[in-house]
């Protein structure tokens, strides 16, 4: 049997996961394993497995990386928006706050849970964080 490597690591091989599919279940909520059972019990807290397949999703790691995603495209989205704003119309302070206060709120509220979704998603296809079914604290490095 060959080995699959992940990052600079070689593992036992196993089965391939796709990225992108599971990516885009997670983006819409789904079990990325599945495609059918809901990923969130609530509005950022993920279900303890899935109900249609039974896939543990408990022990997901996304942290604090959806909300860099987050603030990163919502950032992007509004400075260009504004430049634009800004080359088309003549507006003053107020009115642009009036503008990009509440869609920069709006944004990141709306697109908070898709990128975690998105985020555990690549995480269940990398076999990252117990998605390997192997224990995490094994496969750190000791101290020296």
């Amino acid at each position: 049997m060959t080995d699959q490597v992940f990052g600079a690591k070689a593992q036992p091989l196993r089965p391939a996961r796709r990225l992108w599919p599971a990516m885009m279940r997670g983006f819409l909520g789904k079990c990325p394993n599945c495609g059918h059972g809901a990923l969130f019990a609530t509005w950022l807290k993920p279900v303890y497995e899935c109900c249609h397949c039974g896939e543990a999703i408990h022990h997901q790691r996304a942290d604090d990386f959806p909300p860099y995603l987050v603030m990163v495209i919502v950032g992007h989205l509004v400075v260009a928006g504004f430049l634009c704003t800004e080359t088309l119309f003549e507006l003053s302070l107020w009115e642009h706050l009036a503008i990009w206060v509440p869609i920069t709120i709006l944004l990141a509220l709306v697109l908070l849970q898709p990128v975690k979704g998105a985020v555990i998603g690549m995480q269940w296809a990398l076999y990252m964080h117990g998605f390997s079914g192997r224990d995490d604290a094994r496969d750190t490095i000791p101290d020296a």
